[in-house]
């Protein structure tokens, strides 16, 4: 696809272009020069110019001047100039196929202490030789401020500064590709941050006018210059750093006119470029997506959620549905992929989901820790913290061995007890909102006296790093990770990689006995979630505890066919 949106050379000039129907007049900027651009049909703005690579441009739209709302590079914050910068495709690492992923989900400002994509490749060869298989990049494109998770983002084609260069992310790939790890990024295309997003004014019908998301201004998908900023968006994160994957934020959030042929044609073009692994987050549970060839897999927080609450009887908020009875959820995630596939569940007062348990094992991506499940509690307490750390052993332990695809948060492989809070770095009226907001959203810590970590306080993020230190803990999780992805690699993959015939599980109170059959062999796995009992499995090839005496155990068998 040739870019029209932002600034590409062509025959040793550069092309800009813009989309705003209802500007009266759009000018260049560049290097302080004003210069005319031609208006062109369906609201496109185009001009052929001369420039040098590096040169800082802008756009002036009815007088207003804006960065490039594609812009591939930042002479400095995002209310800045746009910097020209010419393509450097990236060179593709070998396919990996997607049946064989263990995913790492990393925040690169928090993974090292020196928070750098360059310190971030330093590390790639460590957790490949721990088993990993992916490693799954938070959001990059630019936003406000240096500190944050990467969702408020408002430049998307632009690599965060603070992180590094345009060049340190090809560095980080290409360690990652040598080491014999796939790259995937978390891309963010269902709304815009909320300092910095100057399409709002420049471009309103960008945005639909008759919907708002939780973050934001609804994005108009009936458009079709908007579909193609954000194919272009994609394509070039791809092509340019020879990204293996991508990530979809909140794709429930993609909604309207046209956002169904947009998540299709998008697959289909990204599949023209190289063979790139695709996977959504859909609160909906909906299985079309998988169905019809184009997206991978989705973050099944279902298993979660039954894991989180059987191990913490949690009951609150989202939490209420799996609190009735977490340990059959859990049976249920292992039998069918989801739990919520549009059965009623009290007390939730409407139905979620639809069938999917005839999707592969490879349509569904598990965690028991994931940056939204700890960073959406008002301290960012990982799991180790909160609940009995024999049980967060089997269930990480069941994570890596069930056949589903796993993916750890950064810190699990090593026992992390470090929290994970939610930060930013907006300043003024807008760091107060948030301050205030984020405080909202705890009203029980209040009530006990608390306060809510200041999002906006360095101590915040500097208290998310997480903690390197190696000694005898870190060393016994980073034993028992190499261990089972030793194991799911050996003697699981095989089985994963033929057709799945049938599963069951059977319960017996906190107990679950899972039993696959695949084409390739059998898979059973012996669980005890807080009780002693259950029936272990007779010769297991990997286990923790012993069933039938230990309140929590796990053991695991595979039998070639």
């Amino acid at each position: 696809m040739t870019p029209r949106w932002g600034a590409r050379p062509e025959g040793g000039e550069w092309r800009f272009g813009l989309w705003s129907p209802g500007a009266a007049q759009v000018d260049l900027m560049l290097e302080g020069q004003a210069l005319p651009m031609r208006r062109e049909a369906k609201g496109w703005w185009d001009l052929l110019h001369p420039a040098p690579e590096g040169a800082e441009y802008l756009f002036r739209v009815d007088g207003q001047c804006v960065p490039d709302p594609a812009s591939r590079l930042q002479a400095g914050d995002v209310h800045a100039p746009s910097r020209l910068i010419a393509p450097r495709p990236a060179p593709r690492g070998p396919a990996r196929d997607w049946a064989s992923m263990v995913i790492y989900e990393m925040h690169v400002g928090t993974f090292t202490p020196e928070g750098s994509l360059a310190a971030a490749a330093a590390r790639m060869e460590l957790l490949a030789g721990l088993g990993f298989t992916a490693i799954e990049l938070m959001p990059l494109g630019q936003w406000a401020g240096n500190r944050g998770w990467g969702y408020d983002g408002v430049l998307p084609f632009a690599p965060h500064p603070a992180y590094g260069t345009p060049d340190d992310l090809r560095a980080l790939v290409a360690a990652a590709h040598r080491a014999g790890l796939s790259v995937i990024l978390d891309l963010v295309m269902n709304h815009f941050g909320p300092d910095g997003a100057y399409l709002h004014a420049i471009t309103p019908e960008f945005f639909d006018a008759d919907r708002m998301t939780p973050w934001g201004a609804a994005i108009d998908f009936g458009q079709e210059a908007v579909r193609r900023f954000w194919t272009e968006c994609a394509c070039h994160w791809v092509s340019e750093y020879a990204i293996d994957g991508l990530r979809l934020d909140a794709v429930h959030q993609i909604a309207g006119p046209g956002s169904r042929d947009f998540l299709h044609d998008l697959a289909a073009t990204l599949r023209g470029i190289a063979p790139v692994h695709l996977i959504t987050e859909d609160e909906r549970n909906e299985p079309a997506l998988r169905e019809e060839g184009g997206y991978d897999a989705s973050w099944n927080d279902d298993f979660h959620h039954a894991v989180h609450v059987a191990l913490t009887s949690e009951d609150h908020a989202y939490y209420a549905p799996f609190a009735v009875d977490p340990v059959g959820d859990l049976a249920l995630a292992l039998r069918r992929g989801h739990v919520e596939e549009g059965q009623p569940r009290p007390p939730r007062d409407s139905l979620r989901g639809a069938s999917c348990g005839h999707l592969p094992v490879t349509a569904f991506v598990n965690s028991v820790q994931t940056h939204d499940q700890v960073g959406n509690r008002a301290f960012g307490d990982r799991l180790l913290s909160i609940a009995d750390p024999a049980g967060v052993a089997v269930a990480y332990a069941l994570l890596l061995c069930a056949p589903y695809v796993p993916m750890v948060f950064m810190g699990e492989e090593r026992g992390a007890t470090t929290p994970f809070l939610f930060f930013a770095d907006f300043t003024g009226d807008l760091a107060q909102a948030v301050r205030t907001g984020r405080a909202s959203e705890f009203p029980e810590v209040a009530r006990h006296g608390d306060t809510v970590p200041d999002p906006l306080s360095m101590q915040t993020f500097a208290a998310s790093r997480l903690d390197w230190t190696d000694d005898a803990r870190v060393r016994e999780w980073q034993d028992l990770t190499r261990r089972a992805l030793d194991f799911r690699a050996t003697h699981l993959l095989p089985l994963i990689r033929s057709a799945r015939r049938s599963v069951d599980v059977a319960r017996d109170d906190a107990s679950l006995l899972a039993d696959w059959r695949f084409d390739a062999g059998r898979l059973r796995i012996a669980l005890s979630l807080g009780r002693p009992g259950g029936e272990g499995i007779s010769g297991a090839q990997f286990g923790i505890g012993l069933m039938g005496r230990d309140p929590f155990a796990i053991s695991v068998k595979v039998d070639p066919a």
